[in-house]
């Protein structure tokens, strides 16, 4: 049994520590403005010469102050 291509490929994009935006609003599944938005509130956000990227751990852990119990 092995693995197919797409399935490592898909797991190695969503282990990434660091995405842009738009990979960013792909992975978690929110709109793009609103991604950058909380991305911000969560101070995760990196810039580098233009370059914005995004620390997914930084923001995971800010995601989690949402949750409900």
């Amino acid at each position: 049994m092995g693995y197919q291509q797409k399935d490592v490929e898909a797991t190695k994009h969503f282990m990434k520590k660091f995405v842009r935006y738009k990979e960013g609003a792909e992975k978690y599944s929110i709109g793009l403005t609103k991604f950058q938005e909380l991305a911000k509130e969560a101070k995760a956000v990196y810039k580098i010469d233009g370059l914005a990227l995004v620390n997914c751990e930084l923001f995971e852990k800010y995601l989690e102050t949402f949750r409900e119990f």
